[in-house]
Parts: structure tokens; C-alpha cells; sequence
């Protein structure tokens, strides 16, 4: 599945989660071939509002974005299909010469480096596979760049995560480069809950694709008739927990790890998390991060924002 020092990083990273409190199954093995093609179906479906919003924000803002970067090189972390990527290439047009795609699926990553680099001549197209939380001295700093963090990512990580990447990213951005966000904000939580379990079953298919490519991968031996699918919406973190519930007490072997795991009735077995966010609060945490927060964008129905932020302003202010 991956190389041999990516995979020791997340054998030893997959072992700490399955031993904490809650436990944890890291959200990269939903990320198989068949899991990125259940996440292309979850895109598309109508209650999962997400990338329609963000598309809306980028087809109105992305010329206002192009000519305040000027950007010759867009780096995009943990690109995927990079559905909305394209309004960012047609408006940098004028000025972009490189397009780094970067991911840790290279298959959803070959696929689109090579679609966007049949449409796109003019540009360099040079993907990168990597974990964008440990790799991102691995990109090109040649400015000026924009790096796009897309799709609200970033509320996969837990707080103290963000805090470091976007610390990190900070270090890496030079004067002349700026950074984009998605993020999804809170709002109703019956919309939230409906984004995140459809009736068709896409998204439970999606989420129990890591159980199977955990029994395929670590020699696991999850058992999908033993769990239920199980999001919940985390009113104190307001972040929605995917996972799994366990419908009786069981062992589960996970050979590769040298783990016995024991999982008592009605546990939850966490997946991923997906964090939504309230304006002030998170332009502060980009401010504990070093960077400034320049602009803040929103669909019409205030359900998702995009952020430009830099560290020019921020290294003024300190």
C-alpha cells in the first residue's frame, strides 16, 4: 500500500490509536482505491453539501484570489479528485507555471495529475504522494505559491493536530505566498447528521471500507456483521465522530500489530472526525500559528467558508 517508511509510520501510528481511549482506526484506510471511489459517490450526493458550497465560493472569488497571489505554483494538500481545484487553475491562468498535487492515495493521485495536466497543457503538473502532516518539506517553496488546503480537510485533524500543521505550514510559507482553506461551519445539527448518513448506505460503505482494508493490509479480523454504523455529532467539540459501534463484546486480532483488542458491547470504534468551525475561533487559531488571515469567504447560505491567510501580516504583528 505504501513504502516501507510511510508504512512503519502508520503501522506504529494505527497501534496508538486502537490502544487510546476512545478507540481509534486512522482515517487513511479509508482511503484505499475502492474507498476514494465510495468518497467520489459521497460527493455527489444530495445531502452532502460540502464541495457544492465550497465550488460556489471558489467560481465567485477565485479571480478576486488569482490576482491577490499572483501565484506561479499551486500546491494543493491531500488533493484527491481535486474537483474544485479547476476554478483556481482557469483564474491563475495569467501567472501559474506549476501544479503540485499532493496526497497519500496515489491512485486518486495519478488520476487526477494526469487529468488536469490533459487540460492544463501550459502547466507543469508534478504530483506528490505524501502524508501532508509529515511531509511537507517535500514540496517545491519556489514562490510565489499558493497552498490550497481544500474540502475542509483540516477538520479532520483533532485541535492540538491543526495547531502543529498549521504552525508548520507557516514556517514553510514565504513572503510571498498565501494559503487557502476550506472549512465547513456549524450549523443545524439534523443537516449535519444527514451529510454524514445518507440513506443510500454511501457513506456507511465508505466508512466500513476501513475495516476491510485493515483485515486486507494489518491481517485484522473486524467482523462488519459485528458493528453498526455509528456518527455521532460531538456537541462539546462540535465535531462530528464517524465510526463503528460494537453490537456485542469481542476479540479482534490485528496480526501485522501484534494486538489483541477487546471491544465491550455498544463501544465505539472511531474512524474519523470532522470538525466544524465558528469564524472567530478559527482565525484565531491561525493567528497562534503565525499566519494573518486576510480574507474569509462564505456561500450564500452561510454553511461553508474559504480563508486566505499569509504570514506577511503576522510577522508584522509580532
Amino acid at each position: 500500500m505504501l513504502e516501507t517508511a510511510a508504512s512503519n509510520a502508520l503501522y506504529g501510528a494505527t497501534r496508538r490509536s486502537l490502544q487510546a481511549v476512545p478507540k481509534e482506526l486512522p482515517a487513511v484506510w479509508l482511503y484505499d482505491a475502492r474507498g476514494s471511489r465510495l468518497y467520489e459517490e459521497i460527493t455527489r450526493l444530495p445531502d452532502y453539501y460540502l464541495p457544492r458550497r465550497e465550488a460556489e465560493i471558489l467560481q465567485a472569488q477565485s479571480p478576486l484570489i488569482a490576482a491577490r497571489t499572483e501565484a506561479r505554483m499551486l500546491v494543493e494538500l491531500g488533493s484527491g479528485s481535486a474537483p474544485n481545484t479547476r476554478f483556481l487553475l482557469d483564474a491563475l491562468s495569467g501567472t501559474l507555471e506549476r501544479y503540485v498535487p499532493f496526497d497519500l492515495s496515489e491512485q486518486a493521485l495519478r488520476g487526477s495529475a494526469e487529468a488536469i495536466a490533459a487540460a492544463y497543457p501550459a502547466i507543469s503538473v508534478e504530483p506528490v504522494i505524501g502524508d501532508f502532516e509529515r511531509d511537507l518539506g517535500a514540496f517545491p517553496g519556489e514562490g510565489p505559491q499558493l497552498v490550497a488546503f481544500l474540502g475542509s480537510t483540516i477538520g479532520n485533524l483533532y485541535p492540538a493536530q491543526r495547531a502543529a500543521f498549521l504552525s508548520a505550514l507557516a514556517v514553510e510559507l514565504g513572503d510571498d505566498d498565501a494559503l487557502l482553506i476550506g472549512v465547513d461551519l456549524v450549523k443545524d445539527v439534523a443537516r449535519l447528521e444527514a451529510a454524514y448518513d445518507d440513506s443510500s448506505g454511501v457513506t456507511e460503505a465508505f466508512v466500513r471500507n476501513a475495516l476491510r482494508a485493515a483485515n486486507r493490509e494489518l491481517e485484522a479480523t473486524f467482523d462488519q456483521q459485528r458493528f453498526d454504523y455509528d456518527p455521532l455529532w460531538d456537541p462539546a467539540n462540535e465535531w462530528m465522530d464517524v465510526g463503528l459501534r460494537a453490537l456485542e463484546s469481542h476479540a479482534v486480532s490485528v496480526g501485522r500489530l501484534g494486538l489483541e483488542l477487546e471491544l465491550a458491547e455498544g463501544e465505539h470504534l472511531r474512524v474519523e472526525i470532522s470538525a466544524k468551525f465558528r469564524r472567530e475561533a478559527f482565525e484565531r487559531e491561525l493567528k497562534r500559528a503565525g499566519l494573518s488571515p486576510e480574507a474569509w469567504w462564505t456561500d450564500a447560505a452561510g454553511d461553508f467558508a474559504v480563508v486566505l491567510a499569509s504570514q506577511r501580516d503576522a510577522r508584522k504583528e509580532t
